[in-house]
């Protein structure tokens, strides 16, 4: 009976690929196995970095070895580097191959810095430079910091959520000479929302004393930041961005200019058949893990639905939501992009659950469970 179920390859390790194979153990337990291709020994939950370094919440680490045996799949060691379609194998970095029925690319974006003169936001090494900053703050070592969103990146809440945090934690301790900068392409405060959230946290960002530099291009270098068009300068001694997010397709899959997989609505990979791709990996420009979610549940019902289950698949449509850390009430985020919603979004004090950083409808609650059941489990 194993061998008369299709084969499904999962690459990847993060919130895409995990979401998908969760939702193949439902829909088609019986229609599919699944092998999980990646080079990770665990799922760990990076959005959750920035407010680990200020002692609001933590990283999830669960390890991928029980999250396979927990949905009966196959953990691989290893990475996907080329696939043929025609042959429908997948060849790994080691060289071996992998044949496949369907397959989904998950392997998510090279994250690298956007400049030479700023700390990396998300980085480790940008979380132990969080460490220090207060102290020099206070000392008054340091008087200016700014926090820039480069022009191509989309995502942009992790900007405003690190601002809004060293700014809190500044007026806690009293610092009151200090200036934050945040420094973004947007017109307002987190655009992609639309303008009743923009609202919402323009009203935060001046709570805090936060100046908002909006619609430029920023350059950075050591100690200033010019801003374009214009060519004004805004004085900096300390500079946070946001990664630049670079695609990695797999040799032997269509890609656009800057390595990304282009999909349809239902997480085909445009003009190959039996593959699909959701997550960052894909050409879709927000890159955050509910929107990769949402992507790899469409995806694995194409997938369930090739495969001989009787269900009807849904489109991917893109629903916003977003968990903004701010020092005091966290505010949640939400906004139909998908057409038809005009400017309707805004900010919640309720939230989806779990009120997870990542609204992942099959991972999430998985997680949550596993975690407070016995936090030891989910690192065996």
């Amino acid at each position: 009976m194993e061998q008369n179920r299709a084969h499904v390859v999962i690459a990847g390790g993060g919130v895409a690929a995990l979401e998908a194979l969760i939702a193949l153990s439902e829909l088609a337990p019986h229609r599919v196995r699944v092998t999980l291709v990646t080079p990770r020994r665990d799922y760990v939950s990076r959005p959750q970095v920035i407010g680990e370094s200020f002692s609001r919440g933590r990283r999830s680490h669960v390890a991928l070895a029980r999250i396979t045996r927990d949905f009966g799949a196959t953990h691989v060691t290893g990475s996907v580097v080329a696939v043929d379609p025609a042959r429908r194998t997948a060849r790994l970095a080691s060289g071996e191959e992998l044949p496949y029925d369907s397959l989904l690319i998950a392997t998510g974006g090279r994250r690298v810095p956007a400049y030479e003169h700023a700390e990396t936001i998300g980085d480790d090494t940008a979380a132990e430079a969080l460490h220090g900053i207060l102290a020099d703050l206070e000392e008054g070592y340091l008087k200016r910091v700014a926090f820039v969103v480069p022009p191509q990146v989309a995502w942009t809440l992790p900007a405003y959520e690190l601002a809004l945090l060293v700014a809190h934690d500044a007026w806690s301790m009293c610092i009151d000479d200090a200036q934050f900068s945040l420094v973004t392409p947007e017109d307002r405060p987190l655009a992609l929302f639309g303008p009743h959230a923009g609202a919402a946290v323009a009203g935060l960002l001046a709570g805090r004393g936060i100046a908002f530099v909006g619609g430029v291009r920023a350059e950075v270098a050591r100690g200033t930041i010019r801003l374009h068009p214009g060519g004004r300068q805004l004085d900096a001694e300390r500079v946070f961005a946001l990664p630049d997010v670079q695609g990695d397709a797999p040799a032997g899959l269509p890609a656009d200019g800057t390595g990304f997989l282009p999909t349809d609505v239902h997480g085909h990979v445009v003009g190959v058949a039996g593959v699909f791709a959701a997550g960052d990996a894909t050409s879709f420009p927000a890159k955050h893990g509910g929107i990769a979610a949402q992507q790899a549940e469409a995806a694995a019902q194409s997938i369930a639905a090739a495969h001989g289950c009787a269900i009807e698949p849904e489109p991917f449509r893109p629903l916003l939501r977003g968990r903004l850390l701010t020092g005091g009430a966290d505010l949640f985020l939400e906004r139909d992009i998908a057409g038809g919603g005009g400017d309707a979004g805004g900010a919640m004090r309720q939230a989806w659950w779990p009120a997870d950083k990542v609204s992942a409808p099959r991972l999430a609650p998985y997680v949550f469970a596993l975690e407070n059941a016995n936090p030891q489990l989910a690192t065996s």
